[in-house]
């Protein structure tokens, strides 16, 4: 797992990027606990499980979204900014890699015809004029 952190304040985590091959034989935690979006990974063995559950109503406040894709199948380049909109990195991601952005910005370009992710984010989703900023290039 890799954590990209603001060049304008080296404290701040912005984004992790998780390749598939990184994937432990445990649970490993993605994101920090403090965080809107919680995403972790494990390995199962055949014929595990867990209590089964339900979340109970518990309210929430948030501030901001956050959002992460999953590559199902196919290649994309992912671009990962700072919260000045300076370009910070970039990678490819293939089958089964993760990307979340915590803040700052994105922008994903797909590098193979038939690409499937999954995109997660934090709601509800108030419309595009209250949820982004855009970046010019």
């Amino acid at each position: 797992m890799e954590k990209i952190f603001s060049k304008l304040d080296k404290n701040v985590l912005l984004h992790t990027v998780h390749k598939l091959s990184d994937t432990s034989q445990s649970r490993l935690d993605l994101c920090p606990e403090e965080e809107y979006l919680q995403v972790s990974t494990f390995r199962l063995a055949e014929g595990r499980t867990f209590r089964p559950h339900q979340h109970v109503k518990c309210e929430k406040v948030t501030d901001i979204t956050q959002e992460s894709w999953v590559i199902i199948k196919g290649k994309v380049k992912v671009l990962l900014y700072d919260t000045d909109k300076t370009l910070l990195a970039e990678r490819i991601l293939t089958q089964g890699d993760c990307t979340i952005t915590f803040r700052g910005g994105h922008n994903y370009l797909c590098l193979e015809e038939d690409t499937i992710v999954y995109e997660y984010k934090t709601g509800p989703y108030f419309g595009q004029e209250k949820d982004k900023e855009f970046i010019d290039v």
